[in-house]
């Protein structure tokens, strides 16, 4: 088993003030030179002690940090993208700053399109909790830290607004999917687990189906669209292998990039909606028959580490690739071959620009029979509703 990645080279992007020919440096110029450039905590509290002592600089400090937003988007970076590796690196509080910054910034923002839109919607409303200057002060330096050194991404280029051949009711449908998945994943009643999780399918294919068929008759079929999605630690080569077979078999290709924790996948609009719906299922699926399988092996005496959970994972996401590649194969009719090889040729060109060069990472610490038994029996019981054939 094997995923394409790319390695990220993390490196400061913004200069000194004195460095840029600015003569009279601010308070927030001082705090920044102090703080920002440096990653000891000694410099982090002068940065902090110079803005505390100083309250006039509150505007000022926050149009910065639109300014550092507004740097990131234009490096290639999407609101969901920055909260991701925010929530990961630093704090709630942080994550809280961020979010009222971006929202701030989106009032001088250029127009984006609805993927983007999503984004700022999800954003949490709650408020930064202040206490006092100096803690304030030192959570906003940490955040600005971070925004600062934020690397080049791939430009994930959306249309302003939808096509207009898309149907109106897309966002709605989206919603409809993802709330009976949420319900089929938190029930404990197998019997509506797979009601839902068909009904989610029948749309899921249904949008699918009308997209593909609608862009093939279409005179100017939509170009293949990108979206970033999460693959977060623990264990996080096996995700993102699941990620890799869940995208392959929806005719979409994904890029692992291991460092900011996120795979890139390469698809069609409503390919993209399968693979998030899916890949989120079926890691919630996984998360909880591992759950189980660790306390069977503990009530049968047996000590299960992070080999076994390891090894489980990998055998899930190898077991549900051979599944979905099966699925995938036997819908496919001889009439439908010109369509579909079109759009893998579209959708392989858009990820070689993006990507010229991946690496193939191979999984690491798979050694647990125990974990690699549970976990291809765990992929055999995920509910995997095959798609209606296209015609």
């Amino acid at each position: 088993m094997s995923v394409h990645s790319l390695w990220t080279d993390i490196r400061p992007a913004v200069r000194p003030w004195h460095d840029r020919g600015v003569t009279a440096p601010s308070t927030v110029d001082r705090a920044f030179d102090a703080a920002l450039y440096a990653s000891s905590d000694d410099a982090l509290d002068t940065g902090a002690s110079l803005l505390a002592s100083d309250p006039a600089v509150d505007a000022e400090l926050a149009r910065r940090g639109q300014e550092l937003v507004a740097a990131a988007w234009r490096r290639g970076w999407q609101p969901a993208d920055v909260v991701r590796i925010v929530r990961r690196e630093l704090d709630d509080v942080h994550v809280r700053l961020l979010a009222a910054l971006v929202r701030a910034q989106a009032g001088d923002d250029r127009p984006r399109g609805p993927r983007w839109a999503a984004q700022l919607d999800e954003l949490t409303t709650e408020q930064p909790t202040r206490t006092d200057r100096f803690s304030y002060a030192t959570a906003v330096l940490e955040l600005y830290r971070l925004l600062l050194r934020l690397p080049p991404l791939e430009p994930l280029d959306e249309p302003a607004h939808e096509p207009a051949h898309a149907p109106r009711p897309e966002s709605r449908m989206l919603t409809r999917i993802r709330a009976l998945l949420a319900k089929a994943e938190a029930t404990g009643f197998p019997e509506e687990a797979e009601a839902l999780s068909t009904k989610a399918q029948e749309l899921m294919a249904r949008h699918s189906i009308d997209e593909a068929l609608l862009a093939a008759r279409a005179p100017s079929p939509d170009a293949p669209d990108a979206c970033r999605i999460g693959v977060e630690p623990p264990y996080e080569q096996a995700k993102a292998v699941l990620l890799d077979a869940v995208a392959t078999a929806n005719h979409c290709r994904a890029v692992w990039n291991e460092p900011l924790g996120f795979s890139t996948v390469v698809g069609f609009a409503a390919d993209l909606e399968a693979v998030e719906l899916l890949y989120a299922s079926l890691l919630v699926q996984a998360t909880s028959a591992m759950t189980g399988a660790e306390a069977e092996q503990r009530a049968g005496g047996r000590r299960r580490t992070k080999t076994f959970r390891q090894s489980f994972l990998a055998a899930y996401a190898h077991r549900i690739g051979t599944r979905l590649a099966a699925t995938a194969e036997a819908q496919v009719t001889e009439e439908l071959l010109p369509v579909l090889a079109s759009r893998d040729v579209a959708v392989t060109d858009r990820l070689e620009s993006m990507f010229p060069e991946t690496t193939t990472t191979r999984l690491r610490g798979v050694s647990d029979a125990a974990g690699w038994t549970e976990g291809a029996q765990a992929a055999d019981r995920a509910e995997v509703k095959a798609r209606p054939r296209l015609r």
